[in-house]
Order: structure tokens, then C-alpha cells, then sequence
């Protein structure tokens, strides 16, 4: 199916199942422990062994030896796979560095060998057996000490403007210059990154945890040199990803590897450690912020300029993004620069780019209304724009930023505010309120699935789309409910398999409403099937209801058209040109309230409220829970969250749990969640678009703005620690 012009009218707008607030369906299943995780996976009758990984104890370097005879002689040992067994392998397209490392050192941490056990702990004590000697070299690890010596990134649009920034900067009565940092930040999903690895001949089964099947098919495929058709991967269920597991990662790798070198099925999680030196990461952004404005607080000129990291080859952190589009001004400029640093891999994590981004923008928006004297919400108000605004020509799809401030505002009680910073206290708590916009564009890409309806009037929905705790297998099974009127207790969905159709995956805040959309065609070329099953003309003016098919007075049971065999139905939504005649985005705004102690410089959160307009909210609880997660996700990025680096040895020192500080459900006592009721048809038949990040970004943001209404200190390098505050208190008394 082709989307090249706005949805009209369709089924999905019976709203009679999708948009209904349907519990989860692999609820139970999670629960009571009965979903079964990547590594979990197990058949008594199979021989498992097991790989535990050797991570270069270096970032920069090469390999001159390595010794693993002890290794080998140790109880239990079955293989040590090195680059030496398995040669020079190729590196995927999503990859920036090699996933098995050989001879030269890419980054510390990177997989340089896996021993392979008869259990766990048989291969975890032989791989501290495995000498390995060195010949370091100096890397770059300082981002700042880097920052002069970035370049122009060579793909994508690294720089945009508009008008003359440089002059109407320059002649603006009010003018605003500040820089602000964010640190490294890390992935800590619940599930580890674990894989199982079987071979039978030349074809290769693995279960894994991965967001992106396909991609992991085809990169799996292209790192260990087999053809693609010869790859089998499963994910049905996967705890948790926020980017580290949209492209193909080490423990598939090494878990296919051992398997072959062990001829048997093998197992390989990375333990927790190597999660933040071994994957990838958010990468740390230097961004300066300048705004002119009149005295009306018409913003006549604006840039964003912003500074990251990576491997050689690897990409940039495009934190400019939303400053693109989403405030007023004529005059416009944006430019990002890419320094080469040697520490592990920087690629998305959740909201990339929108969400370091925003953690800038919002808080230098909020500077600068105050240099205006404007309250922070009217100031942004008074900036909407419903155009692109360096292309004024290509308006929005649908966009009500100033509905969700507007809404927020009152539900908030931000009248209540008070706008001389450090004016209230309750007891030893500081306490102040903030906002800031949200925002997170639109993306769609193609998404396919297989629909088959059986005898017994069971409809069975086939497709690679993952589900990471988002509430994939619900908003699926609502769309076959709805397309073919059935209760969603007659919707079977089956995901994460290499065998079904190719969707969208989970990632961009894109999978729901592709996925769907994916679904929808194929339930709209099955009810054309059943219409000519059953003899109707046309599915055009067919009702599927209740488990029948009607038109006019006449009727019959949907499981009639599945005949003996049952009836399959494949198709694929495919986007035409809407993204680029009209700019698709989603918006929010975030209100927060702060308490900090005035003694200690201690930070709580006491209430927050997120704003949402997504576009047709596909399951009001599986999306809400999105956002409560994305705000406590914003939380911690704005209070706690940073990779430390060594920048001598280039690691991040706090690499586990214990050290990388994530809230908890103490931590933020109250969140509110509000969706504006709304459609946007230009986005798909589904009139949806994505809302999980759009939760995250501009969270932090609201939490700094809080901190300064609350203190009267202004601290513009994230995270927001009490060492940033506590010299700059009034006094305890």
C-alpha cells in the first residue's frame, strides 16, 4: 500500500478497539515469567555451552601477542575463539567499530576473544586466564580538548541557515550567548545484550535481543561472510533497548562464532561492565546558544551550534535538529562539528539529538525570557510558527505546541509560580517550578505484515516488528481488531522473527505507528480477500463487526471466507512524498517542581506534568507508561546521569550499576500525563505519530529551569549535581 496522500475516513476511526485503554497483552505472559528472554531460550535435549568475552583492557593500540593455553587447559574449556581462529571479519553497515576485534584497538572494552565453557563459570574463570600484551598508543578522550580540531561531519546537513543571522544578531536590542555541555550517558536497560548461536550445516539460528531484525539479519550475515537467507533471527521479547540494540552488537557476533568453532549451541551475554565500554553510548555535546530579540519578544535571530565525538567513521550528535524548527525567527543558523575521539562507540540513545539538544535550547529559551522580562511559557507562545521556518513555504502537518503550553499552564497551576527566583521555602527546601517545550519529529519508514484468518475465525498477525516494552504486541493486535471486527481476544500476534514480513522495528519513536500502518495494509488487502470469498463486490462498503461481515441487510460470518486452509493476506505500507511537502513533528510541553535543600544542595523532584500531541494516541496506557518512563528517563539525565571518562586511559570509569545513577520510583513521587485529542492524516492511515521520546526530550531542561526558579543558581553543565549548587545556597539560617 502507498501513503502519498492524507487518510480519510477509515475503519481505525471507529475508535472501538485502537485508542481504547486495552491492557497488554503479553501482561501475563511477563508477569508470571512464561515470555521468554533471548538468553532464556533452552531445550533439555540441547547441549548449551557457554562464551564469556575478553574485552581489550586498552583503547588504543594493537595486540602483540596473546596467550591462551592456560586458558584452554582450564575445567570445562571447550574453544577459545580469537581473530587469529576466525581471520579479519567484516564490519556491518551500522557499525563503527569491529564487533570482534583483531589485531588493532579500537576502543577499551572492545571484544578481542570469547572462551567457550560447559557452563557459565567455567568460562568466566578461564577468560582471566588469557594474557594478552599490549603495544598502546596515545587516543583522544577530551571532547573539549578535541573540540578545536572538529570538522564539518561529511554526511547529512551539518549546517542549515536562513536570512542574516550575523547581522540581525548584531542589531538586536536583546541579545543572548551562552554555552551549556552534556556529558556521555549510557544505555541501562534491564536486559543485557545476550545471545544464543545454533548452527545446523551452513545455516545459522540465533536469539537475541535486538530492536532492528532485519538489520541484524543482514549485518550478522555480512560480519561473519554467509549469505543473508542462511540467517535466522527470533527477538520476541526483548527487556529493554533505547537505541544500544538498534544495530547488531558483540554477543551475536561471538555467540555465532563460538557456536561454529564449539559445533554446538552457545551462549554469550556481555555482563554489566561491558555494556557501557563495549556497545555504544549517548556521546557528550559542547553547544553554544545565541539569540537576538526585540522588545516584544519576537525572536528575530537565533544559532545553535554544537560540538561531539566519535570513532573515525562514526557520525555526529545532530543536537541542532529542533532548533531548526521549532521557534520563530527570520534570521537563522545551526552548525555541527565532529571530533574524532577514541572512546567507545557514540550512537542513539533515546531521542538522539532531539533529547541532548533540548536540554540546551529549553534552558537558554529560558534565559532569554527572562532578560526579556516575559514569562517562560509566553515567551514561547509568542515564537510558535506553523512553517518550517527555514522554509516557510512547507507548513506543518498538524502542530499545537501552544495547546499543550496552554493546557499545562492550568493543569499546573504555573500562575501560581513565582517568578523571583529563590521567593519560596518550606522549611530547608528551596522550591521552584520550570518548563519546557517538547519535541521530537516524525519519522516513518516502511513496515510489512502477513494477516491470516483461520477456520475457527482466529486472526493471526506475522511480522518482524519487536516490541522493547512499549506495548507492540497490544497496538497490533487492536489494529487487526479493529480493521476486521473481531475483540482482541480473537488477535493472534507473533513478532521478532526473520521469517515474517520486514517492518519498520522499534526505534525513533517510529515503530508504533509504522508497525500499525503496516498492519492496516495488510488487513485492507484481507478484507478485500474475504469480500471476494464471500461473494461481495467490493470491501469499499463492507462492515466488519462483531465477528460477521455485512453490507445492507445481508450478512455472514467472518471465518466463512477462511475455507479449509484459512486465508492469508501480505502487504507493506510504503510513504510517499507528505514528509516532505509538510513537516511532521510531535510536540509537548514539561512542567516541573522542584525542592532542593538549602543545607546540602540535595535535588527532588516533587511533581511533574507532560503535555502530549502526538497524533492519534493508539493505546492511552501502553502510552502513557512511555511517557511516565521517558520523564523519569529525563530525570536522571538532568540529576545523575554521566559516563565519567578517564582521559588518560579513555574508559568510563563507572561502567555498572553500582556507579551510573538512575532514579527510582522514590525519587519522583507524582506524574501526570495529558494527551491532546487529535489526528494527523498526513502521517498515516493511522492518524498516529510516535510518542515515547517525545517524553524525554526537553525534560531535563524543565528540571534545570526549576532549580533556577528555586535557588537562583543558573548551572548550564549537565548533570545538575549538588557540588554545581551547594557553594552558591543563601545561607541555612
Amino acid at each position: 500500500m502507498k501513503f502519498d496522500t492524507p487518510a480519510t475516513t477509515n475503519p481505525i476511526d471507529q475508535l472501538k478497539v485502537v485508542g481504547q485503554p486495552i491492557h497488554r497483552i503479553d501482561g501475563p505472559l511477563k508477569t508470571t515469567g512464561k515470555a521468554v528472554y533471548a538468553y532464556e531460550w533452552h531445550d533439555p535435549n540441547t547441549p548449551y555451552a557457554y562464551g564469556y568475552v575478553v574485552g581489550s583492557a586498552i583503547a588504543k593500540g594493537r595486540i602483540r601477542s596473546m596467550h591462551v593455553t592456560a586458558a584452554l587447559d582450564a575445567p570445562g574449556v571447550i574453544a577459545v575463539v580469537t581473530s587469529d581462529r576466525v581471520g579479519d571479519l567484516k564490519k556491518g553497515k551500522y557499525n563503527t567499530a569491529k564487533l570482534f576485534g583483531g589485531t588493532a584497538i579500537q576502543h577499551y572494552h572492545q571484544a578481542i576473544a570469547v572462551v567457550v565453557a560447559e557452563t557459565f563459570e567455567q568460562a568466566r574463570a578461564a577468560a582471566q586466564l588469557v594474557k594478552v600484551d599490549y603495544v598502546e598508543e596515545a587516543g583522544a578522550f577530551d571532547l573539549a580538548a578535541a573540540k578545536d580540531n572538529a570538522v564539518k561531519p561529511k554526511d547529512g546537513e551539518p549546517d542549515s541557515a536562513a536570512g542574516d543571522f550575523d547581522a540581525a544578531f548584531e542589531s538586536a536590542p536583546v541579545k543572548f550567548d551562552q554555552t551549556y555541555t552534556t556529558p556521555d550517558q549510557s544505555h541501562a536497560m534491564m536486559e543485557p545484550h545476550a545471545s544464543i548461536a545454533a548452527w545446523n550445516g551452513d545455516e545459522l539460528t540465533v536469539w537475541t535481543s535486538s530492536q532492528m531484525i532485519d538489520w541484524w539479519r543482514t549485518d550478522l550475515a555480512t560480519t561473519i561472510g554467509i549469505d543473508k537467507e542462511k540467517v535466522h533471527i527470533m527477538s520476541p521479547f526483548i527487556g529493554g533497548g533505547f537505541g544500544v540494540k538498534l544495530f547488531l552488537r558483540a554477543d551475536a557476533v561471538l555467540a555465532a562464532l563460538a557456536a561454529r568453532e564449539a559445533k554446538r549451541p552457545v551462549k554469550v551475554a556481555l555482563p554489566r561492565p561491558f555494556l557501557m565500554n563495549n556497545t555504544t553510548h549517548r556521546p557528550a555535546t559542547i553547544q553554544r546558544i545565541r539569540i537576538g530579540a526585540g522588545r516584544d519578544g519576537k525572536i528575530t535571530a537565533i544559532a545553535h551550534e554544537s560540538w561531539s565525538g566519535d570513532l573515525p567513521g562514526g557520525g555526529v550528535e545532530v543536537a541542532v535538529q529542533q532548533t531548526r524548527l521549532l521557534y520563530a525567527g527570520e534570521n537563522r543558523m545551526t552548525a555541527m562539528r565532529l571530533a574524532t575521539l577514541d572512546l567507545p562507540e557514540g550512537n542513539a540513545m533515546r531521542a538522539p539529538g532531539e533529547a541532548p539538544g533540548m536540554m540546551a535550547l529549553e534552558i537558554a529559551i529560558d534565559e532569554m525570557a527572562e532578560r526579556l522580562g516575559l514569562d517562560p511559557v509566553e515567551f514561547r507562545i509568542i515564537n510558535d510558527t506553523q512553517v518550517d521556518p527555514e522554509k516557510p513555504e512547507r507548513p506543518f502537518s498538524h502542530r499545537d505546541l501552544v495547546g499543550c503550553l496552554r493546557t499545562g499552564a492550568e493543569r499546573f497551576g504555573w500562575q501560581d509560580r513565582n517568578k523571583r527566583p529563590r521567593s519560596r521555602r518550606e522549611g530547608n527546601w528551596l522550591v521552584g517550578t520550570g518548563v519546557a517545550s517538547a519535541f521530537r519529529n516524525n519519522l516513518v519508514l516502511p513496515s510489512g505484515a502477513r494477516v491470516r484468518l483461520d477456520r475457527e475465525g482466529i486472526v493471526t498477525v506475522e511480522t518482524d516488528m519487536t516490541d522493547i516494552g512499549t506495548g507492540s504486541y497490544t497496538i497490533i493486535a487492536q489494529t487487526a481488531a479493529e480493521m476486521l471486527g473481531v475483540p482482541v481476544e480473537k488477535v493472534a500476534v507473533s513478532l521478532g522473527d526473520s521469517r515474517f514480513p520486514v517492518s519498520s522495528g522499534s526505534g525513533g519513536q517510529f515503530g508504533g505507528n509504522c508497525s500499525t500502518a503496516g498492519v492496516y495494509a495488510a488487513c485492507a488487502k484481507l478484507r478485500e480477500a474475504v469480500a471476494q470469498k464471500l461473494g461481495f463486490n467490493s470491501s469499499d462498503d463492507l462492515v466488519f463487526a462483531g465477528g460477521e461481515v455485512r453490507s445492507g441487510d445481508r450478512r455472514m460470518p467472518l471465518m466463512e471466507a477462511s475455507g479449509a486452509e484459512g486465508l492469508v493476506a501480505e502487504d507493506r505500507i510504503e510513504f510517499g512524498k507528505l514528509t516532505e511537502t509538510h513537516q511532521q513533528s510531535t510536540f509537548g510541553a514539561h512542567f516541573v517542581e522542584v525542592g532542593v535543600d538549602v543545607a546540602t544542595g540535595e535535588t527532588r523532584i516533587r511533581r511533574m506534568l507532560a503535555v502530549c500531541a502526538a497524533g492519534r494516541i493508539l493505546n492511552p496506557i501502553t502510552a502513557r507508561s512511555q511517557v511516565i518512563g521517558a520523564m523519569t528517563m529525563g530525570v536522571g539525565g538532568a540529576l545523575s546521569e554521566e559516563l565519567v571518562v578517564d582521559k588518560e586511559r579513555g574508559f568510563f570509569v563507572n561502567h555498572d550499576l553500582a556507579a551510573y545513577e538512575v532514579p527510582v520510583h522514590a525519587d519522583i513521587p507524582h506524574q501526570e500525563v495529558i494527551f491532546l485529542d487529535e489526528t494527523d492524516p498526513m502521517s498515516s492511515p493511522m492518524k498516529a505519530k510516535g510518542i515515547a521520546e517525545l517524553g524525554l526530550c526537553g525534560v531535563a531542561a524543565a528540571v534545570a529551569n526549576a532549580i533556577y526558579n528555586a535557588t537562583g543558581v543558573r548551572v548550564r553543565d549537565y548533570p545538575i549535581t549538588l557540588d554545581k549548587l551547594i557553594d552558591r545556597l543563601p545561607d541555612v539560617a
